[in-house]
């Protein structure tokens, strides 16, 4: 475990997954699929409160959810809910505020996706130990494996990518609260749409640290993805159990 302890975290839990609603016809968000008996988003928060005991996690869901109440995980004294927003900045930016005059301005604060469930305890510690003395923050991250291809607007190739520059994000995201804070209330307020908390650090002009994680923290996406989670899920019990 890192020396220095993730004392926050914020689960974004406001959207709804439109993809795969699609392809599932589930009704419910996708963060609320039941896969091994408990939903993504109760695996994705054993994973927190397993590698940060003493962490403190706010859990950002839309007005009026009709779900999270009726979760076991609801109830756990570490775990609290606030309003989130129509864009994922929007939810994450409520759940930073909510900390407001808890946190420190140098705390960490990890922010992880509702429907990745498949993130390693170790790998969380690891990446906590890594960023023990960087200023800023980092990004969880994989190389990308595949050739990339860059469309135009008629969706023919406009350029190859070199791969080797090329990661793709992933969470966790690890900040320092009051810089992403800021990063994020200062992207919010000039209207700027970030996909992810380590492009609103970018576009301050911070540098990130990338840390490599693995293929199989696969975040729930398309129904194809409910059998591999399903699978490393099953293997992370087997493990831990050993």
């Amino acid at each position: 475990m890192a020396s220095e302890p993730c004392r926050w975290a914020v689960v974004p839990a406001a959207g709804y997954g439109q993809r795969f609603a699609q392809e599932t016809c589930e009704q419910k968000p996708k963060q609320y699929f039941s896969i091994l008996g408990q939903s993504a988003i109760e695996h994705s928060l054993h994973a927190i409160l397993r590698a940060c005991p003493g962490v403190r996690i706010m859990v950002a869901v839309a007005e009026a959810d009709p779900y999270w109440s009726q979760l076991a995980i609801a109830a756990h004294p570490q775990i609290h809910t606030v309003q989130g927003g129509r864009e994922r900045s929007d939810s994450v930016l409520a759940g930073l505020s909510a900390l407001q005059g808890l946190a420190d301005s140098e705390d960490w604060v990890l922010v992880h996706d509702a429907a990745r469930p498949c993130v390693a305890t170790e790998d969380i510690a690891s990446m906590l130990t890594a960023l023990q003395s960087h200023k800023v923050g980092g990004v969880m991250s994989v190389p990308a494996v595949d050739t990339l291809k860059q469309i135009d607007s008629d969706g023919h190739v406009a350029k190859t990518l070199d791969r080797r520059f090329i990661h793709q994000a992933q969470t966790p995201q690890i900040f320092r609260y009051e810089l992403l804070r800021h990063a994020l209330r200062d992207a919010v307020n000039a209207g700027v749409a970030v996909s992810d908390e380590s492009s609103a650090v970018e576009r301050m002009g911070h540098k990130v640290l990338l840390h490599k994680g693995r293929l199989s923290n696969i975040k729930l996406t398309y129904s194809d993805d409910v059998a591999a989670i399903e699978a490393t899920l099953r293997r992370q019990s087997e493990e831990a159990s050993e």
